[in-house]
């Protein structure tokens, strides 16, 4: 695909697609809880409909209604053994969250993923799975897809301390500790997205958080709800960025969700001096609007504890950092090595080939701003994010064509993008 290039303004107002993590968790917890939940507002790209589709396949009843998805919740006791391996696409995200709801499912199931997914490591969920009586194994010492897996009932309650800081591994172990017989406690790494902690209080369950301690007890049962979606965050920073660095730029992005375990991203926008508001906060559903504007932007350095609050975004914050004064300096963020592509490597590569001055290092990059970006050809290795992060790159080059390869892969999270950019486009 040959990208739009050399754009001199862009404007108008987006309503952002559903959040993913939280579109997922909807449809996982519904299938869990016992009677009817409504979901307004879903995503619907690849990943959240892997996810549908598994747990179709384990039985649970799900019905698309356009403006809203039914979900026939089962109860952990309800789920079926499926006939034909579990295919979780392109989506960490599935596969390792609902490796922790099969753990307490006492049949055997074999997940499987496409070429992406099948190159990363399984293990941090697997091992803490096999301490609470877990039957799964995967491919080398790293359980690399495809997982087989049987599940057990009445699972072994566990006291883990996470070693990697991650929204995922926690979440699996607390679906399998809602199945366990006891109490389980988990000590964080880092304080990561509390999507899970905030369903399972809203669907009924019962969690206690103490800083980085989470304390859960198992036997728990959950009931269907009404979810709205909020926008995604994730999806939102690509627009964020391009408001910021694009000229003659003023963009408004509406209903995107601002839980204060996301909203990492902010955070180093203000810090590199960007021009963004915040109005018509919603406290209930934890959304709000976000305009951003053109702005003269300072390098920064980002670090420690607010990594695991935008480790998605810094794919685009780097590209955001080339347009910057002075040198940015990203650290403590390996957990990119492990995302749909080695994340570090590839957006350093990526954007050096289009003339950005980075350095990728074992735990960041380097990024010295102010650089002219030129054209290029870029492969995203089958990630949505390389692929956005690209588009909204091209967007500053003046000299060259910028052509992406596998360019779908952007329909993992966001269906819409290239509507959307030629609507911010097209505006006046």
């Amino acid at each position: 695909m040959q990208l739009r290039t050399n754009i001199d303004r862009l404007a108008g107002s987006l309503r952002l697609p559903g959040d993913k993590s939280i579109s997922h968790r909807s449809i996982i917890f519904g299938s869990l809880a016992q009677g009817v939940t409504k979901v307004y507002g879903l995503l619907r790209g690849e990943d959240v409909l892997s996810t549908m589709q598994v747990f179709r396949d384990l039985g649970v009843e799900i019905e698309d209604k356009g403006d809203v998805v039914e979900i026939h919740g089962v109860g952990f006791d309800g789920l079926q053994a499926p006939t034909k391996p579990l295919d979780m696409g392109n989506s960490g995200t599935s596969i390792r969250l609902i490796s922790g709801v099969l753990a307490g499912q006492d049949f055997e199931v074999k997940m499987i993923g496409d070429d992406s997914l099948s190159k990363r490591p399984m293990d941090r969920v697997a091992i803490p799975l096999r301490q609470m009586g877990v039957r799964i194994a995967g491919e080398s010492e790293r359980d690399l897809p495809p997982l087989t897996m049987r599940g057990i009932k009445g699972l072994a309650a566990i006291h883990y301390q996470l070693p990697v800081a991650s929204a995922q591994v926690k979440s699996a172990l607390l679906f399998s500790a809602l199945q366990a017989q006891g109490e389980s406690l988990f000590i964080e790494k880092e304080l990561t997205r509390n999507h899970t902690e905030d369903m399972i209080r809203q669907f009924g369950g019962d969690i206690h958080v103490t800083g980085k301690e989470i304390r859960i007890r198992g036997g728990q049962t959950l009931v269907g709800q009404e979810v709205q979606v909020p926008g995604d965050i994730s999806s939102a920073a690509f627009w964020l960025v391009a408001g910021l660095i694009v000229p003659n730029a003023k963009i408004v992005l509406e209903n995107v969700g601002i839980a204060e375990t996301r909203t990492g991203i902010l955070d180093v926008i203000k810090a590199m001096g960007g021009r963004i508001t915040i109005s018509q906060v919603d406290e209930v559903a934890k959304a709000a609007t976000i305009t951003v504007e053109t702005s003269e932007l300072e390098g920064t350095e980002i670090a420690g504890n607010i990594i695991p609050r935008l480790i998605d975004e810094l794919p685009i914050i780097a590209l955001l950092a080339t347009q910057a004064n002075g040198t940015t300096i990203i650290r403590d963020a390996e957990e990119l090595k492990v995302k749909e592509t080695d994340r570090i490597q590839v957006v350093s590569d990526v954007l050096k080939s289009m003339g950005a001055d980075i350095r990728p290092t074992e735990d960041g990059m380097i990024i010295k701003g102010k650089t002219p970006l030129h054209g290029a050809t870029v492969y995203t290795f089958g990630d949505h994010r390389i692929g956005m992060m690209t588009a909204i790159a091209s967007l500053l080059v003046q000299e060259g064509e910028v052509h992406l390869e596998r360019a779908e892969a952007i329909n993992t999270s966001y269906p819409s993008f290239f509507d959307d950019l030629q609507r911010l486009i097209g505006e006046k």
